[in-house]
């Protein structure tokens, strides 16, 4: 099973919402999912640089790298890629941004273009209730204790699986 190292953000706007994009599976379309923006890192990048590239290119945003906070969490994953299994061990920082305006899907690749379908800015409480399939799973808490402020612990995620 191939294995990838990720950074992933919990990007925050100043209502304290999160910013999470909406992905489908190419052979089931009916079937989608939200999760954090981020992705692979690249040979000779270090995550905190991944994170701040994933960032630009998925949502046009700009962030300086000093700005990440953490990693706050870590998780390995394992979840269908481009039609076959990955495992995936995830970082994952946190940002801030004010007023981040409208958001870019400019520098999404053709890869990312054929399962990824909008990013939006979602309130904590209205994620909770949604129902809807979100990772990782404890994206909620996570992100609520992180509002609360970080006690510099990098917080352990469950292990997740999303394979057909």
């Amino acid at each position: 099973m191939p294995f990838r190292r990720g950074a992933r953000v919990l990007l925050f706007d100043e209502e304290d919402r999160v910013l999470l994009v909406r992905g489908h599976d190419q052979d089931q379309p009916e079937r989608t999912w939200w999760f954090t923006v981020g992705g692979g890192i690249d040979p000779g990048e270090s995550p905190r640089q991944a994170a701040v590239r994933e960032v630009r290119e998925e949502t046009g945003l700009h962030l300086d790298p000093a700005g990440l906070l953490g990693p706050v969490a870590e998780r390995t994953a394992v979840f269908d890629f481009l039609r076959q299994a990955v495992r995936q061990h995830e970082l994952f920082f946190v940002a801030r941004v004010a007023r981040p305006g409208a958001l870019s899907h400019e520098g999404w690749t053709a890869v990312e273009r054929s399962f990824m379908d909008e990013a939006r800015w979602w309130h904590l409480e209205d994620l909770g209730r949604s129902g809807l399939e979100i990772f990782p799973s404890e994206l909620v808490s996570l992100a609520t204790d992180l509002l609360a402020g970080w006690d510099g612990a990098v917080r352990q995620l469950v292990e997740q699986r999303r394979v057909r």
